[in-house]
């Protein structure tokens, strides 16, 4: 992880140093998505309580006045070091951030209060995308060969990668057998394996050499084969990233009734719009998901997805960050209101709108 909760928030406190109940915020009648009307006592920056509620001594108390909470998002596709804007994300309510592709520094980078897990740059081949375009200055790890894919993944994993991102694109590119091995040792280490891959072809061979996750919902349509081959594995859903075509969000329809799990993100840096993006949100809808589908797609998928967010975030449950949304209406009826959210608290700090 590049960003840990560091700070006066992120530890969990039971009591204060007298023995008595520790001083906290009480986040009183809100409707938890989920939950219902209930009330929230948070002490360091954690959810110490739900229920029907009375404030401890010393506490401050928030009145929600009955308006609708969520959890706070997870964007599984980022590039913050291209294109920083981590604080523009935390006010718009994103908690959670994956950064697919950045150069070897971002494992030194605090982006706190935003809790960031980062792949480091993808092992692609010699010349191979992205070292060419726009990530030409560190963006990827070239390699000539399966030995050599192997050992970029021992690299990254040592500097703490919490997955590997192998590009499935345009020649030059990573021979199957590389492409599989360094998916192997990957998984060897315990690390996920996520595939650019943006055709039917390069998508069949991404499942085929082992990956578990899409960066992105393909572009070009996805043949039978290829969409059972990625039945039980993920994809992340970018469907602003490149135009919202028809084709896209029907690839994601496909890929979703095929059983894939469908994880929000929204290519940042490729696209502009930081924090959460009403526009993804739209089109998750044209794809089919349900509002609650979609809410699950940001929150609790993501946190189950990706090990670094475990226990902390996805969910507005005692012991988790508590990072939420304060909504004006119900995000089950409109999920795109959470891309406009009266409030965002991460770790019981207001950090916007």
């Amino acid at each position: 992880s590049s960003s840990s909760s560091g700070g006066e928030n992120g530890s969990s406190s039971e009591a204060s140093s007298s023995g008595g109940p520790a001083e906290g915020l009480l986040f009183a009648d809100g409707d938890v998505v989920g939950l219902g009307v209930t009330d929230i006592r948070v002490v360091d920056g954690k959810i110490h309580a739900l229920g029907q509620l009375q404030a401890s001594p010393g506490d401050t108390v928030i009145d929600l006045g009955g308006r609708w909470v969520a959890p706070a998002f997870i964007d599984s596709h980022v590039h913050l070091v291209y294109a920083p804007a981590g604080a523009e994300f935390v006010a718009r309510g994103v908690a959670g951030a994956v950064a697919l592709a950045a150069p070897v520094a971002i494992f030194g980078v605090d982006m706190d209060p935003l809790r960031v897990l980062a792949t480091g740059p993808m092992v692609t081949a010699q010349l191979g995308y992205p070292t060419q375009s726009w990530g030409a200055d560190g963006y990827g790890i070239e390699c000539a060969d399966a030995a050599a894919a192997v050992a970029a993944v021992d690299q990254l994993a040592r500097l703490g990668a919490a997955a590997i991102k192998l590009p499935v694109t345009g020649a030059p590119q990573l021979a199957d057998d590389a492409l599989a091995a360094a998916a192997a040792r990957a998984h060897a280490l315990g690390l996920p394996v996520v595939s650019h891959a943006l055709s039917d072809d390069e998508a069949r061979r991404a499942a085929l050499a082992g990956a578990d996750i899409l960066a992105h919902t393909p572009t070009e349509a996805l043949g039978k084969a290829t969409i059972a081959a990625w039945s039980g594995r993920a994809v992340i859903s970018t469907l602003r990233a490149f135009g919202g075509s028809a084709t896209t969000v029907n690839n994601l329809k496909a890929l979703r009734a095929a059983g894939v799990t469908v994880l929000y993100g929204t290519d940042f840096g490729n696209t502009m719009t930081p924090g959460i993006d009403g526009g993804e949100l739209a089109l998750l809808l044209q794809a089919g998901l349900t509002p609650q589908e979609i809410l699950t797609a940001g929150t609790s998928a993501p946190a189950a997805r990706w090990a670094g967010f475990a226990g902390a975030l996805g969910a507005i449950a005692v012991g988790h960050d508590a990072s939420f949304l304060v909504l004006a209406t119900d995000p089950l009826a409109d999920p795109t209101v959470m891309a406009s959210a009266e409030a965002v608290y991460l770790r019981g700090v207001k950090v916007g709108p």
